[in-house]
């Protein structure tokens, strides 16, 4: 799997979603699963504990998670915690779709 078709699973499994998934390390020569890391921003993670959070970006890969990629570093954030903590990198993605908490006009 690219790293482009773990992102395309991840947003539409979990309702207003924007995700980076890049890999960290290249995959391991003898096998053919992947190392990938994720940057996940939804407003659906508002109020739930990390790990229910994890679990939904896991559940959105879903037997891919087995069959295709060999480990999954994750990053979740709402919205205003990208805007607080987020490296950025999202911030257009975000306001395309419409998820920035930024006002652009201020």
């Amino acid at each position: 799997m690219t790293p482009e078709e773990v992102a395309d699973l991840i947003e539409a499994g979990i309702d207003d979603c924007v995700a980076r998934v890049e890999t960290p390390r290249a995959p391991d020569e003898e096998h053919e699963d992947a190392h990938f890391a994720a940057v996940v921003v939804s407003p659906a993670f508002e109020g739930e504990p990390l790990v229910q959070q994890h679990q939904r970006v896991y559940d959105a890969v879903g037997d891919e998670m087995t069959e295709s990629v060999h480990a999954l570093e994750i990053k979740t954030y709402t919205p205003a915690a990208y805007a607080e903590h987020g490296d950025g990198r999202l911030d257009a993605a975000l306001r395309e779709a419409g998820l920035s908490p930024v006002d652009d006009a201020s």
